[in-house]
Formats: C-alpha cells, sequence, structure tokens
C-alpha cells in the first residue's frame, strides 16, 4: 500500500476534466497527456498487452500465475473528471485522524462540514484526503485507477497470491456518458469486469438506471422590444410555463432510492428560441418509456395553449439498467461479496443513482458491475477519500482476483 496515496496524489494533478461540448475522443487534452503517463506506468510495471489508441483507451494484462484454467477477469476506471466543477490546479490536503467538526478547505472561508454531510459523523479517527475549496478532488475516478494499478503491483510483488489473467482498462469521457464508445471488449479480453468507480466502502452495485436525454425547444419571434407589441413572442417565457408543467416533486433533490426523476440539467435561453436540457431516469424500462411519454404529453398541452410561438420535443436513449445482463451470471456479484467479507468489509448493495461505463458494457457483452473506491461528495468542491477506504478497496481487488483463481482450482 506504500505507494498508494503518493500515486493518487500524482494523478489528481491531471487536469482531466471532459467537456460536452467537444465531440472528439477523448474530449479534453489533458486526458492524452494522462492517458500517455498510464501507459508508461503500466509498461514499467512489465505488464503484458500494453497499449494505447487513438482514443487514448489505455489497457494491459497481467498474466495468470497458475497452472489451470480461470477465466479471465477485468478491472475497469475511468479518466477524466466532472464537467460539473474545475479539475485545473487541484489542490489536495490530508485531514489525518479526523475527530470531528467542520474541516477547514484551504485558506479560504469554505468548509466541510458534518451539518451537511452528516457521514463525516461516521469517520471519526480516519484519514482524509480533501480539496482546498476551490476544485473538485477527482478521486472520483483517480482513486479506482490508482487502487487497480497498486492492487496489480502487489499481485506482482506476491507471486503466492494465485490469480488468473488480469486485464486492465482506463477510458476516457465517462462522466459525459461516452466511455465505453470506442471500447474494445473483444482486445480487452476479460469474460466479466468490475468498475472500481463507486463511493463509500463496500458499496456493490449492480443495477443502475434507464437513462435518455429530453431537448425541449422553444421557439419564439424577437423583435426590437422598443415595437415588440402585438409581435414579440418571447420563448424565455415559454420555456418557463414549461418548466412550471413538471413535477417538483419527481425531481433529484426530492427523490432516492428505487425512485426515478426529471431532472433540469442545463438551459440556453433566448428570445427567439429557448432550449431545456432535461436528462430522465428511472430503474424500469417501463417507467423510463412512461417519463417520455408524460414529456411529451405536456409539450401538446403547452403547444394547444399558445396561439403564438410552439415548442418541440426531441428524446435520445443514453443507457440501459445493467442488472438484465448481469443478474444471468450471479457468481460475478458473490466474488465480489465473498471478496469483501474477507477483507471485513460488509457489502452494501445498492442501485447506483446513475451510470457507469459497465451500463454500457453489460450490454456490449462484458457483464461490469461496480465496486467501491472510498470516496465521497463525488463532481464538486467538497469531494473526499479516506485513505482507509482506498487500502480496503486495493485488498478487495487483490481477494476478488485470488477468489476467483481458487474458485476454478480442480
Amino acid at each position: 500500500m506504500e505507494n498508494l496515496i503518493q500515486r493518487f496524489l500524482r494523478y489528481v494533478t491531471y487536469d482531466t476534466q471532459s467537456k460536452p461540448k467537444n465531440h472528439h475522443c477523448p474530449s479534453s487534452a489533458g486526458q492524452k497527456v494522462f492517458a500517455q503517463a498510464l501507459y508508461e506506468e503500466l509498461l514499467e510495471l512489465g505488464l503484458s498487452d500494453v497499449t494505447i489508441d487513438s482514443h487514448s483507451y489505455v489497457m494491459a494484462k497481467l498474466k495468470s500465475n497458475v497452472d489451470y484454467p480461470v477465466p479471465a477477469i477485468g478491472f475497469i476506471a475511468h479518466m477524466d473528471t466532472s464537467p460539473d466543477a474545475s479539475g485545473k490546479h487541484v489542490v489536495p490536503q490530508i485531514v489525518e485522524n479526523y475527530q470531528g467538526g467542520d474541516i477547514a478547505l484551504g485558506k479560504g472561508d469554505e468548509v466541510l462540514s458534518p451539518i451537511q454531510y452528516p457521514e463525516l459523523h461516521q469517520l471519526h479517527g480516519k484519514n482524509l484526503i480533501t480539496t482546498d475549496g476551490n476544485t473538485l478532488l477527482g478521486a472520483d475516478n483517480k482513486a479506482g485507477i490508482a487502487e487497480i494499478i497498486t492492487a496489480i503491483e502487489m499481485l506482482i510483488a506476491d507471486p503466492s497470491i494465485p490469480h488468473g489473467d488480469i486485464c486492465i482498462g482506463f477510458t476516457p469521457d465517462e462522466e459525459i456518458g461516452r466511455g465505453a464508445n470506442h471500447f474494445d471488449v473483444e482486445k480487452f479480453g476479460a469474460e466479466w469486469a468490475y468498475t472500481i468507480d463507486g463511493g463509500p466502502v463496500g458499496e456493490l452495485e449492480y443495477e443502475n438506471f434507464h437513462a435518455a436525454t429530453a431537448e425541449v425547444i422553444c421557439h419564439g419571434v424577437s423583435v426590437h422590444p422598443g415595437t415588440a407589441k402585438g409581435k414579440m413572442v418571447n420563448a424565455m417565457h415559454i420555456a418557463s410555463r414549461f418548466v412550471l408543467m413538471m413535477p417538483e416533486e419527481e425531481t433529484p433533490q426530492n427523490t432516492e432510492g428505487y425512485e426515478g426523476f426529471f431532472h433540469l440539467s442545463s438551459a440556453c435561453m433566448g428570445v427567439a428560441k429557448s432550449q431545456l436540457d432535461y436528462i430522465l431516469r428511472d430503474f424500469e424500462r417501463e417507467g423510463l418509456a412512461a417519463r417520455k411519454a408524460f414529456m411529451q404529453q405536456k409539450v401538446d398541452e403547452l403547444n394547444k395553449q399558445l396561439s403564438k410561438g410552439s415548442v418541440e420535443l426531441v428524446i435520445n436513449d443514453s443507457y440501459a439498467n445493467m442488472k438484465e445482463m448481469v443478474e444471468p451470471h450471479p457468481h460475478i456479484i458473490e466474488l465480489a461479496k465473498v471478496s469483501m467479507e474477507h477483507c471485513g468489509v460488509e457489502p452494501l448493495i445498492k442501485p447506483i443513482r446513475g451510470g457507469t461505463d459497465g451500463a454500457r458494457l453489460s450490454f456490449m457483452g462484458l457483464p461490469c458491475p461496480n465496486i467501491f473506491t472510498g470516496g465521497y461528495n463525488f463532481h464538486g468542491i467538497h469531494e473526499f477519500i479516506t485513505i482507509e477506504g482506498m487500502e480496503q478497496a486495493v485488498s478487495v481487488i487483490v481477494t476478488v482476483a485470488e477468489k476467483t483463481a481458487l474458485h476454478y482450482k480442480q
């Protein structure tokens, strides 16, 4: 474990924030730089089949050290950080032996408070890595990368731990929903895999939302305001009417567990044209279909109410619930559960209220549940992770490799 934290602290210095408006892959230059650094690090570790492709997907393999057939398994993490907060000039700080109360972030007035984040009450005595209050930390998902490489390093250092072929994959642009776009499942070579991209210790997830995006495009007429009477149709007013037609109780801030939602994620407003960007989420296919139909119904209703101007709706599917593809292979989940328990970690099986690369990869023929990293509050300046949680994630990865080999021993 001695290299784990230094490795992580080095990784977060790379600015790898993905750019949703850029349709190249990767969407940001920093991801290319980080991918090249990871490629060189994997070569230095002596792994086989180390590759980096034109889209900055990095893959490698640790060859089996047993003389009987074991299915190749994989571990996957993403290189980009969220567009929701800056990932440039990240300055992490280590809070040793946290004893409660507010944590000052950097030199400003920003604090990490247990009043806002009550999970801190459960972390007394732990060593925390936080931001300085100006950026996100990047534990999502550089902690996952650091944990995977450290686990591989431990397997190399201790050949007494049996394992089959271990495939490693690092992807770009997961945060903007494109992490699996150019992932070569056949080249990767695993029969199943785990994304190391979860949150607090113990998380084990193989259910996620069915997801879609919706663009509500409001058309108006722009006229100079001095001569606008009877002529101007303000598309922003139309957009505001639509927002008020949507159910407030079915928004992210008012839902949890298996409850789906409509989320107004962004808007581009103007007199002649305004666009509302929504994401739709539901754990059931029928539920997502009902949400699409509901939005279309509201668009139709609003168009009937308007004497001037119009509204149109464009919906696109994003990803589906991996449960359909993982549940037929229960041993994949069981191996993760047994490994966590062996490491003294209580498995917390819960749905992902979002998506991961694993969701799309599962439908591409690579069943791929999600395992914790030990982090909290992803996508914002209050992101943090515990050193102990990172160490436990490494232990679980190593144990999954070992338990898989022992499971298939004749």
